[in-house]
């Protein structure tokens, strides 16, 4: 199985038609269909289906497809890391972050980075953090800036802990969750959980701080804007770290709810997988993560 072939495939899936894969791959459309139909006879297994509008993977085309995008990652990330082990700081470096990183640490970290080593090309994904450990795992970023899960196993990830935040509770102005004072009063409102799952999230970890049941769930979000989105149009009531609550333009919508019991507090890091905290870039990254942590807290002070 050669590469420039799984190359054609990938390129052919993605692109919707051979000849548009063609194009890319600066080949010949008879070449490039040559290769992909060497792969179906090496693997005895029909990998495109063609059809009026192009073509579309087989269930055993998915499969190749999705194995094949992961090795050549992998293996263009070695070739950076090998470059970088020599002292040539160039490549790419993949992001994950969640909003509140987002907003605060990347910012700071990407601008002494980058006059530090001009020659790296930054991918930024913006993820809330359950999103971020399933790119950790898949190798579609690097390196994800995310809050600390609890339980989060340390044999499959590195964590090197940043800075901590708080977690606040939010609704729109003039709910009248806005008066109360304890979390008990807030134990039948709808809450948003920016959670795939709705039995996990933040909300959960809050009340059961305090020997409280989980309260309902009213929404379950994958987006910070989704959770602004619900909580200041109806009577929704959600958790957000207090600097985006605090920002100017949430904070002419939101009403922080100062309760009693105080708030959710939150540990931000930098986790990579195992098997990377040896490249030097992902080094390099996060020394100017806690710099810029630094730089936070004694602006804050």
């Amino acid at each position: 199985m050669k590469l420039l072939a799984l190359n054609a495939l990938v390129a052919a899936v993605e692109e919707g038609s051979l000849r548009g894969a063609a194009r890319r791959m600066n080949l010949s459309q008879p070449a490039l269909t040559k290769m992909i139909r060497e792969l179906e006879v090496e693997l005895s297994a029909t990998l495109l289906t063609r059809t009026t509008k192009g073509v579309l993977p087989t269930a055993q085309g998915k499969v190749l497809v999705e194995r094949a995008i992961k090795a050549s990652r992998e293996l263009g990330a070695a070739v950076d890391e090998i470059k970088q082990l020599g002292g040539q700081m160039t490549g790419e470096l993949r992001i994950g972050a969640v909003p509140l990183a987002v907003m605060l640490l990347v910012p700071e970290a990407l601008r002494t980075f980058g006059r530090e080593f001009p020659e790296i090309r930054f991918r930024v994904s913006e993820e809330l953090f359950f999103a971020q450990f399933q790119l950790l795992r898949s190798g579609e970023v690097d390196i994800a800036v995310s809050g600390i899960p609890q339980g989060l196993s340390s044999g499959e990830f590195v964590i090197e802990p940043l800075t901590t935040t708080s977690m606040v509770v939010v609704v729109r102005k003039g709910s009248p969750y806005a008066r109360v004072r304890s979390l008990r009063q807030l134990a039948g409102a709808k809450w948003v959980y920016t959670r795939a799952l709705g039995e996990s999230g933040y909300a959960k970890l809050l009340f059961e701080q305090h020997g409280l049941p989980p309260p309902p769930v009213g929404a379950v979000v994958n987006s910070t804007l989704a959770l602004l989105s619900l909580v200041t149009s109806g009577d929704f009531v959600g958790l957000l770290p207090r600097q985006i609550a605090a920002h100017p333009v949430a904070a002419q919508f939101l009403t922080v709810v100062p309760v009693e019991e105080g708030d959710l507090l939150l540990s931000v890091g930098a986790i990579v997988r195992s098997d990377s905290v040896v490249s030097p870039v992902i080094r390099h990254f996060i020394a100017h993560l806690h710099r810029a942590a630094h730089h936070l807290s004694r602006a804050a002070a």
